[in-house]
């Protein structure tokens, strides 16, 4: 196995978008490209992108290569419309809720695998549900009708047998904010919601929600990536170099999140990336799965858009192999995946076959 030093230092910068402020290395001729990527604080699951820039992956990666690059605060929410925009060129986000956009003619291109979980379904602890077979022709509140809850939901009632989409659908979507959806679990609003960590944590434990579906756990999604990193596809195309040296770095990141989550915890606080408690904040680190691959990163991609597609959800994709091709990019010097080495803080090259935990 090949193996390559970390590096320890910590870089405790992000510039924010409004500013515009950049790296000392992004400075200089303007004809020289600057790569940016996108990230953000007062969320746990991007904890790869936290990783990468407070233990210096990306100077790493970018600096052995001779290149530029900047990290950029925004809201992944709005993190399409900032590729789009040519704002940012690179992230990570929620899979399912990129779909409609990749169908409705989105230019972004996946990379690999950041973590699986953090997508969990709940009924009240007194509720006569007690699986999802149970809600066929109930009301599910959930935070957008794109939202990757939703796929998830409609994904697993199309395995069922049921309608999970359009008019005739054999369930009803209530659409409630994310922070607002407990609540509406709690005044029997809707019979249960889709809720994603650490919002869904919290709500477990302050209402005691019995959970109906867990995206760690269940033995479809526990297996598929709900994050993946993506960039824009002219850029992936334009710079390869550059992307590369994004990947390495989240690969690596991601690695370094899965060997030490309770690290990975305490340097999100140390550095202001997120509140709350850092015990708490490891264990949910922990309960996912952060071993990163870009093989079965691609295999996630293929497994969500062909049950999509046949729902009716993506519409004008013909071809599904050609389709995940065209928006999933491998380099053949860019290793599937790494191992973080907890003995000597080394990353070894690897290849993952299954995402199974053992």
């Amino acid at each position: 196995m090949k193996k390559m030093k970390g590096i320890g230092l910590a870089i405790v910068f992000t510039a924010a978008l409004a500013s515009g402020a950049l790296f000392p290395s992004c400075k200089g001729k303007q004809e020289e490209f600057c790569f940016k990527i996108g990230t953000a604080n007062s969320s746990l699951c991007p904890a790869p992108l936290h990783v990468a820039i407070d233990l210096g992956l990306f100077e790493e990666e970018f600096s052995k290569a001779g290149l530029k690059y900047e990290t950029i605060e925004i809201d992944l929410m709005q993190a399409t419309a900032l590729v789009v925009a040519k704002k940012i060129d690179a992230t990570l986000g929620l899979a399912g809720s990129l779909l409609p956009q990749l169908d409705n003619g989105l230019e972004v291109s996946f990379l690999s695998g950041v973590h699986t979980g953090c997508t969990k379904f709940y009924v009240k602890a007194d509720s006569p549900y007690h699986s999802i077979a149970d809600l066929k022709g109930k009301t599910i509140g959930l935070c957008g009708v794109q939202d990757s809850s939703t796929v998830v939901f409609q994904r697993k009632f199309h395995e069922l047998g049921y309608t999970a989409f359009g008019a005739d659908a054999d369930f009803t979507i209530a659409v409630y904010g994310l922070t607002d959806l407990p609540l509406a679990l709690e005044n029997g609003a809707v019979d249960a919601v889709g809720l994603h960590d650490p919002v869904g944590y919290i709500a477990e434990r302050d209402y005691g929600f019995r959970k109906i579906l867990d995206t760690t756990e269940d033995e479809v999604f526990s297996q598929e990536y709900c994050c993946l990193t993506y960039v824009s596809s002219e850029i992936a195309k334009k710079y390869p170099e550059h992307t590369k040296a994004f990947v390495r770095a989240m690969l690596k990141a991601s690695a370094y999140v899965q060997a030490n989550p309770d690290k990975t915890a305490q340097l999100q606080i140390d550095n202001g990336r997120i509140a709350g408690d850092s015990a708490q904040n490891a264990t949910l680190l922990a309960s996912y799965n952060y071993t990163p691959s870009v093989g079965l990163a691609r295999k996630t991609l293929y497994n969500s858009i062909d049950q999509v597609v046949d729902m009716g959800i993506m519409q004008n994709v013909s071809d599904k192999d050609a389709f995940v091709s065209e928006h999933f990019v491998v380099f053949d010097d860019v290793p599937d995946s790494y191992v973080y080495n907890n003995s000597d803080g080394t990353y070894s090259e690897s290849k993952v076959g299954s995402l199974r935990k053992h």
